[in-house]
């Protein structure tokens, strides 16, 4: 990371950042170009090492995609927030971003698929008591991105730039 004053290394202010957003982008490489994709997601950390969740239709581009890709990157923000200046190079902004990579793959085991659909349904409402029956759980992709790297940043335009 260049910047190294704004890089964020505690495990802590990590899981809090990811805690706080909404919408992962998955970039995917099909043998020809970049697709990126915005999801929702739900996370799972065990043991240091973070397991994000997905789920989607069973076909289409992005499970093409899943199929022939060794690897993925995928970014995080907290949408950010303008700080107005008098002058044009004067503005900034401040923001939390995460940055990675992973390892792509579908989730077929039916206890991981359920421990993956809790994850997302408690990342997007807070809540943790829902249950899924048979047929949904047959019927939704999940899939996961084993986290290999990450890195965070921070610019907090309150501790100067």
């Amino acid at each position: 990371m260049r910047r190294k004053d704004r890089e964020i290394t505690d495990p802590v202010q990590i899981h809090s950042i990811i805690e706080s957003c909404f919408c992962c982008r998955v970039g995917f490489y099909d043998g020809a170009q970049v697709y990126i994709v915005p999801l929702n997601f739900g996370f799972v950390r065990k043991q240091g090492h973070y397991t994000f969740y997905f789920h989607g239709a069973k076909e289409g581009r992005k499970i093409e995609c899943i199929k022939n890709c060794a690897s993925v990157g995928f970014e995080l923000d907290d949408g950010g927030r303008l700080v107005e200046s008098e002058t044009a190079c004067g503005c900034s902004t401040q923001f939390r971003s995460i940055i990675g990579n992973g390892i792509p793959g579908f989730v077929t085991d039916p206890s991981e698929k359920l421990e993956g659909l809790r994850a997302i349904m408690e990342h997007t409402t807070g809540k943790n008591d829902w249950s899924f029956d048979d047929a949904a759980l047959q019927a939704v992709c999940i899939f996961k991105i084993e986290v290999t790297e990450i890195s965070c940043k921070e610019h907090d335009t309150g501790k100067g730039q």
